[in-house]
C-alpha cells in the first residue's frame, strides 16, 4: 500500500512537470515564432518610399463683357467650378482623370515602365478646401518623384486634350450657330435691298425730305396766289382807267407798230382834214370836194382792211379811234398805260400758270408721300429683321471671339502647391509597426498561456478537496 502510494505520488508530479513543460515551450515557441516573422518580414520586404504632393484646383470666377454700339451686347463668364451644384464637386472629377488608365499608362510609358510596376497613385480629398493630395510609392525615393513628375506631366497632358476636345466642340456649336445667323443676315440685307430697289424708298429721310418739300411749295404757291390777287386788282384798276381791256391794249400795240396801218391812217387823217375844208367851201356836188371824198373812202377801206387784217377779226372807225394811241396830246401817258395794263395781264397770266403748275406739283408729290407712307412700314419691319439679324450675328461672332479665349471650359487649370518630395526614409515596412505588432502578440500568447496555467492549477486544486 505504501508503495502504490508513493508511486502515485511519483506519477502526479511527474505529471504535472510535464504540463508545465510543454506550457513553457509553447510560450517560447510561440514568442520565438512572433519575433522570427518579423525579423523575417522586415528583411525579406523591400523598402518602399512615398513622394508627396499636393494640387489646387482655383475656385475663382471671371467674366468679360462686349458692347457693340446699336448692335447688341456680348458677355462670357467663366464661373467658379465649385458654384453649380452643392452635390458635385470639380475635384472628384480630377480624382478620377488622375486614377485613369490613359493617365497612369502614358506616365507608366515616360519611365518604361509597366502599368502593374508604375502602380496607382494614392490620391485624397482634402475636405473643405479646393486642395487635393497625391502619393506615388517607389523602390526608391527617385522613383517615387520620378513617378509623380511622370504622372503630374500625363496628367496635365490629358487635361489639355479634354480640354482641346471640349473647344472644338463648342467651336463647331458657335461655327454652326454663326453660319446660321450670316446667312439669315444675308437673306435679311437682300430683302431689304430689293425692297428698296422697288419701292424707291431708300430710308425715312426721304420722306421727311418729301413732306418738306410739299410745304415749301404750298408756302410758295400762297405766295403766288398773293402776287396773283395784286396783279388782278391792278389789271380791274387799269382796265377801268383806260376803259379798255388788256387784249385791247395788245391791239392797240400791235397797230401801232404797223407802219402801213400808221399810212394808211395818215392818209385818212389827212384826207378827212381836207373834206372837212372844202366843205366848209364847197357845195357838196362840187368836183374837188366829190374827189376829195372819194380819196377819204379809200384811205377808209385801206384802214379798215388793214386793221382787219392785223387783228383777224373786223373794226370800225370808233374802235381805231379808241386804239389809237396818239390821238390825244396826251399820247405818250396812254402809250404808257397801255404798257402797264399789257405788263401787268402778262404778269397775271404767268402767276396764275405758275400757282397752276406748284398745284400740280404738289399733287404729285402728296401721291408719292401717300404711296412712301404706305411702304415705310414694311420697309421698318425689313430694317429691324436686319438689325435683329445683324445684332445675332455680331453676338455670335463675338462669344466665338470671346470663348476661344477660355482654353480651360470645363477643366480648370490646376496649381501645383506642393512640389513632389524626395523621401528621406522608407514608408514601408514601418520597423516600427512591425515591432509593436511583434510585441503585441507576445504579449496576447503569454498572457493566454498564463490565464490557461492559472486555470488548470485552479481545477487541480479543486480536484485534491
Amino acid at each position: 500500500m505504501a508503495y502504490i502510494q508513493i508511486s502515485a505520488g511519483y506519477s502526479g508530479k511527474s505529471a504535472s512537470f510535464g504540463r508545465w513543460l510543454g506550457y513553457l515551450l509553447l510560450g517560447l515557441t510561440t514568442n520565438v515564432a512572433f519575433w522570427v516573422s518579423a525579423f523575417l518580414y522586415l528583411k525579406v520586404t523591400p523598402s518602399t518610399y512615398t513622394s508627396y504632393s499636393a494640387v489646387n484646383l482655383p475656385g475663382a470666377s471671371s467674366n468679360a463683357s462686349v458692347s457693340l454700339p446699336g448692335i447688341g451686347q456680348a458677355s462670357y463668364e467663366n464661373a467658379s467650378p465649385y458654384a453649380s451644384s452643392s452635390s458635385q464637386d470639380p475635384r472628384e472629377n480630377y480624382k478620377f482623370i488622375a486614377q485613369s488608365e490613359p493617365v497612369l499608362k502614358a506616365a507608366a510609358a515616360s519611365l518604361n515602365m509597366s502599368l502593374g510596376e508604375f502602380g496607382n497613385p494614392r490620391v485624397k480629398v482634402v475636405d473643405n478646401t479646393t486642395v487635393m493630395t497625391i502619393e506615388f510609392k517607389g523602390a526608391s525615393p527617385h522613383e517615387a518623384k520620378n513617378k509623380s513628375l511622370a504622372f503630374y506631366k500625363a496628367f496635365e497632358t490629358r487635361l489639355n486634350q479634354l480640354r482641346t476636345q471640349e473647344a472644338v466642340r463648342r467651336d463647331v456649336g458657335f461655327q454652326t450657330g454663326l453660319d446660321s445667323s450670316q446667312k439669315k443676315l444675308q437673306i435679311a440685307q437682300k430683302n431689304l435691298s430689293d425692297y428698296k430697289a422697288s419701292s424707291g424708298l431708300n430710308s425715312d429721310v426721304q420722306i421727311k425730305d418729301l413732306t418738306t418739300n410739299i410745304e415749301l411749295l404750298r408756302r410758295q404757291r400762297a405766295e403766288v396766289l398773293a402776287s396773283q390777287q395784286q396783279a388782278n386788282a391792278r389789271l380791274t384798276e387799269l382796265s377801268a382807267n383806260l376803259k379798255l381791256s388788256a387784249p385791247q391794249a395788245t391791239d392797240a400795240f400791235v397797230l401801232q407798230t404797223d407802219q402801213i396801218f400808221q399810212q394808211n391812217l395818215k392818209n385818212y387823217s389827212d384826207a378827212s382834214t381836207t373834206v372837212v375844208v372844202l366843205e366848209s367851201k364847197y357845195l357838196p356836188d362840187h368836183p374837188t370836194l366829190v374827189a376829195e371824198k372819194a380819196k377819204l373812202d379809200a384811205a377808209q377801206f385801206a384802214l379798215l382792211a388793214r386793221s382787219q387784217l392785223l387783228l383777224g377779226r373786223p373794226v370800225n372807225l370808233a374802235t381805231i379811234k379808241t386804239l389809237n394811241l396818239t390821238s390825244t396830246n396826251l399820247g405818250s401817258s396812254r402809250e404808257v398805260l397801255f404798257q402797264e395794263l399789257i405788263k401787268v395781264q402778262v404778269d397775271q397770266k404767268g402767276l396764275t400758270t405758275q400757282a397752276q403748275a406748284i398745284k400740280q406739283q404738289i399733287n404729285l408729290l402728296e401721291n408719292r408721300l401717300k404711296n412712301l407712307t404706305l411702304q415705310e412700314s414694311k420697309l421698318d419691319a425689313l430694317k429691324r429683321d436686319m438689325q435683329v439679324a445683324e445684332a445675332v450675328f455680331s453676338t455670335t461672332l463675338t462669344r466665338l471671339d470671346i470663348g476661344k479665349s477660355n482654353t480651360f471650359g470645363s477643366y480648370p487649370l490646376i496649381q501645383i502647391i506642393t512640389e513632389p518630395s524626395l523621401p528621406d526614409s522608407p514608408t514601408e515596412p514601418k520597423k516600427s509597426y512591425v515591432y509593436l505588432g511583434a510585441a503585441s502578440g507576445s504579449l496576447f500568447s503569454t498572457t493566454g498561456l498564463v490565464l490557461l496555467v492559472m486555470r488548470a492549477r485552479k481545477r487541480k486544486t479543486l480536484v485534491t478537496q
